[in-house]
């Protein structure tokens, strides 16, 4: 079973609840960039890198997908095949978790949400406005935008989102061009800013941070070293 990339392709920050979260208002979709999930009868995790870039997954307890399985009650010998860079803001881990819950005919978003605020879209996936917490899904026509290609550079390293929200509080709530949350992302981990210009001198293009990052994306079709190009996909 496929797991799907997500990239928000815009982000606002909004407000913020009385306990807390940040609320957005983000378009989403879905990208051919996927992971790759197999289901035996059984009770284990393995996990396959076959990205070599971004943040090691562990196949512990606190793995998403070992969570999803627990939410929705089920066993299973998962093997799992990383393609989507982890840490880089494309979702993967929460694709991850919503494709079990595909594959045991869960799609309750409250079920999903439970999990992580990416999760419930990437259950639904194809193109979405995307609020509040991650909850509340208003699903679009993903025929404008099927196809096209994005070009993604992901660093060796990961950004918190936690300390990326916390930024955002800190700094007064700024706002981007297209995300609001690449100044404190660069805030937090200014490193960010070298991959951002490689990607631009690669391209021409001016990149934006996919969510709270550490992935910089821009339209069209860039190939080259680290680089991948990706297609919006239809609904899962």
């Amino acid at each position: 079973m496929l797991a799907p990339a997500k990239l928000a392709l815009t982000l606002r920050v909004v407000g913020v609840r009385d306990d807390g979260y940040h609320l957005i208002d983000a378009e989403m979709v879905s990208l051919d960039l996927a992971d790759e999930l197999t289901f035996e009868p059984g009770d284990s995790l393995t996990v396959v890198d076959e990205v070599g870039r971004g943040a090691a997954v562990a196949a512990g307890d606190d793995n998403l997908v070992r969570r999803a399985l627990a939410a929705v009650d089920r066993r299973a010998a998962v093997t799992l095949r990383k393609r989507i860079p982890a840490g880089g803001g494309l979702g993967g881990g929460s694709s991850d978790a919503a494709a079990v819950l595909r594959w045991a005919g869960c799609r309750d978003l409250s079920v999903a949400a439970g999990l992580g605020a990416d999760v419930p879209f990437c259950v639904v996936g194809g193109r979405a406005r995307v609020r509040g917490v991650g909850d509340i899904l208003e699903p679009l026509d993903a025929a404008p935008r099927l196809g096209n290609a994005y070009t993604l550079l992901t660093p060796p390293f990961g950004v918190s989102t936690v300390a990326v929200y916390k930024a955002w509080d800190s700094l007064g709530g700024p706002t981007g061009a297209v995300n609001d949350l690449e100044v404190p992302a660069l805030h937090v981990e200014p490193r960010l800013a070298r991959w951002r210009d490689r990607l631009g001198d690669a391209s021409g293009e001016v990149p934006v941070l996919a969510g709270s990052g550490s992935t910089w994306f821009v339209p069209g079709a860039y190939p080259g070293e680290g680089r991948i190009v990706a297609r919006v996909v239809g609904p899962a």
